[in-house]
């Protein structure tokens, strides 16, 4: 697997194209993400959300008419697609898959699991692909997704967060703003954040 990330827009927010035996895909395309996904995409299979807050999603309309690839986006923000919610002006899309709670699926060929963890958005989704999480805004290094937004959900966190203490495999973390990092380090984290919601 190969994996490329470009920091989009005011809120730096990490664009992952994830490439493997021949083909990509393409994970939260924020603010200004089309031109650079199109120079390094040659065979691209979908767009993949993992939660829909406009600052991960801006681009989606845009790639899916250029690249004619469908969209995958949890359920429960297919309303933030579809409506502009917090008035940001993002242009709107609609997903051609609804993605249920931890819904598995393969896509040109990659092993794709969408494991719900919800509370920063309540379709928040980490995109799991073999021993790797794009986890959006979920868990990040040292830190967590803010749950003071509208139709965030701190009570759905702290089970989300309890659901990742308990998650058997060490994961690699691509999250949707900063560095990487493992689950295993977030772990010695998650208590605290827990007793902090």
């Amino acid at each position: 697997m190969q994996i490329k990330v470009k920091p989009m827009g005011q809120y730096q927010t990490n664009c992952y194209i994830v490439a493997q035996d021949g083909k990509e895909l393409i994970i939260d395309p924020g603010v200004g993400a089309t031109e650079w996904i199109m120079q390094n995409v040659r065979s691209p299979a979908a767009i993949l959300n993992t939660h829909g807050h406009f600052d991960h999603v801006w681009s989606n309309r845009e790639l899916k008419e250029l690249l004619k690839i469908p969209i995958y986006c949890p359920s429960d923000d297919l309303f933030m697609l579809e409506k502009d919610p917090f008035g940001q002006g993002v242009p709107k899309s609609s997903a051609d898959v609804a993605v249920e709670p931890d819904a598995r699926y393969t896509i040109g060929g990659i092993e794709v699991t969408f494991l719900h963890f919800p509370g920063h958005t309540p379709g928040c989704s980490v995109i799991e692909i073999g021993d790797i999480w794009f986890c959006g805004d979920f868990l990040f290094r040292g830190s967590i997704g803010r749950v003071d937004f509208p139709y965030s959900d701190p009570e759905a966190m702290k089970r989300s967060l309890k659901r990742a203490m308990n998650y058997p495999k060490n994961v690699t973390l691509y999250p949707g703003h900063g560095t990487k990092t493992t689950l295993k380090a977030e772990k010695r984290n998650i208590p605290y954040w827990i007793e902090m919601i």
